[in-house]
């Protein structure tokens, strides 16, 4: 024991003093390391082997600028980057983010919790993530599509089907999809239909990838509920975000007979007693891409209140945070216990604050940390890489099904470590070592490297 966390003082040290400009980097990877102990414990092979060292540590960091030009004319710059974290288990994975907050500890954090998401699937899928501060907001299509290709026509040289396989996250849906492997085809002068994940069907996209991460959450979350003889049905749900995961959250939420009342965009969030009308939200948010304000014209007893992160004040059984990280601190953690909150599951990327978790714990409230809730995205992704590899496609029936089985799993997998490590009923805990330890003996087979 004494040895084990001699070695994560040292590590988490010198992680401060190199990182400490990267609060998000930092915060994951702090998580991270304090759950190693009893690792080290039981595998001092670890330790001599320097993997905790090394895995903090990206394999490669591209940053470079993306230069482009606007519908007036004017010149415009913005930095891409692309972290390629870990490749033990297999090609690195991760998505895209274009939005103004991106910079390099945004995209590292991003990374690093994509290597042990990524193991947690149980597919050959390494970690990695990318994107840009450019904010897609109010471009045109023209100005999209510039600002994409010339991002592509760098990127280009760093990806592959066997080496690193983007996706879409915040701000990189369908249309920056198209642009981006469009640009790679023509300067690859290939059809690599596996080298970016989230495509339309019409050229190699899978059915059920949109719907994934949002499925998958409802799925470990129905999983989590049901191990404590707990079901969704006519529990009272609050989500956070109106964006894809939001969405078909609500869908697979309401489909189990969970009452979903309230969501939420940047600038606020709307309440409706009687549950959420999706097809509104849908309209709005998908096809007409407006505000979530416009959903009270439709629905006469529902509420839009400014300040969406006031949304976790409302009474609620089941939280399922979708929109960004650390919108939930101490406070609004406290509320939801306040207001008795049955099980938190995390859509979005490290949406609770430490602080935020550590109330959820000490207060027994079901929690299903992001790394293993929301792995369902990247899960289908590995799917629809299979399915390139095959030039072949599955039914959507088909994709789902493999989708719940691998949420399933990820559940049992985290929730089974957690007991055989003496962390029961701490899921973060049990996520953080069942993800480390494929990816650490992967690591351990393949030399110092």
């Amino acid at each position: 024991m004494e040895r084990s966390v001699e070695t994560i003082n040292q590590v988490t040290e010198k992680l401060r003093m190199k990182s400490g400009n990267e609060p998000e980097f930092l915060q994951a990877a702090s998580e991270v390391l304090e759950s190693l102990i009893p690792v080290l414990d039981k595998h001092p092979e670890y330790i001599e082997a320097g993997i905790v060292d090394r895995i903090i540590e990206p394999e490669r960091i591209i940053q470079f600028r993306v230069t482009w030009v606007d519908d007036a004319g004017k010149v415009r710059v913005n930095r891409g980057f692309r972290v390629q974290f870990n490749s033990a288990i297999g090609p690195y994975k991760g998505g895209l983010r274009f939005h103004p907050s991106v910079n390099l500890g945004i995209i590292k954090f991003l990374g690093f919790e994509q290597i042990f998401k990524n193991s947690l699937t149980g597919l050959p899928i390494g970690g990695g993530k990318g994107g840009s501060d450019f904010d897609p907001k109010g471009k045109s299509d023209g100005e999209v599509m510039r600002f994409c290709q010339n991002f592509m026509t760098e990127l280009s040289r760093h990806i592959g089907p066997d080496l690193d396989i983007p996706a879409g996250d915040i701000g990189v849906g369908g249309r920056e999809i198209g642009f981006l492997f469009g640009t790679y085809k023509k300067i690859k002068n290939i059809f690599d239909a596996g080298v970016l994940t989230g495509k339309g069907l019409l050229y190699g996209g899978s059915l059920a990838r949109k719907e994934a991460t949002g499925f998958g959450l409802v799925y470990f979350m129905d999983e989590m509920l049901k191990d404590k003889g707990i079901s969704m049905e006519g529990k009272i749900t609050t989500i956070s975000g109106s964006g894809n995961v939001a969405i078909y959250a609500t869908q697979k939420a309401q489909e189990l007979g969970a009452k979903v009342v309230a969501l939420c965009d940047s600038n606020g969030y709307i309440y409706d007693p009687d549950g959420v009308k999706l097809q509104t939200i849908k309209q709005i948010k998908e096809i007409e891409r407006g505000r979530i304000s416009e959903y009270v014209k439709y629905h006469s007893k529902a509420e839009y209140h400014e300040g969406w992160r006031g949304i976790w004040t409302l009474k609620t059984d089941i939280a399922l945070p979708c929109a960004t990280e650390n919108e939930i601190d101490g406070t609004l953690a406290q509320t939801l216990v306040n207001n008795g909150v049955l099980a938190i599951g995390e859509g979005a990327n490290m949406p609770s604050s430490p602080e935020a978790i550590e109330i959820y714990l000490k207060n027994k409230i079901l929690f299903g940390p992001a790394k293993a809730a929301n792995a369902g995205g990247v899960a289908t992704s590995a799917l629809e890489m299979s399915q390139n590899s095959m030039r072949y496609s599955w039914t959507f029936e088909e994709v789902d099904a493999k989708l719940k089985l691998i949420m399933k799993n990820i559940y049992k997998n985290a929730s089974n470590t957690a007991k055989e490590y003496n962390v029961e009923d701490n899921l973060v805990k049990g996520a953080n070592i069942a993800g480390f330890i494929k990816v650490a003996e992967s690591m351990l087979a393949q030399g110092i490297i």
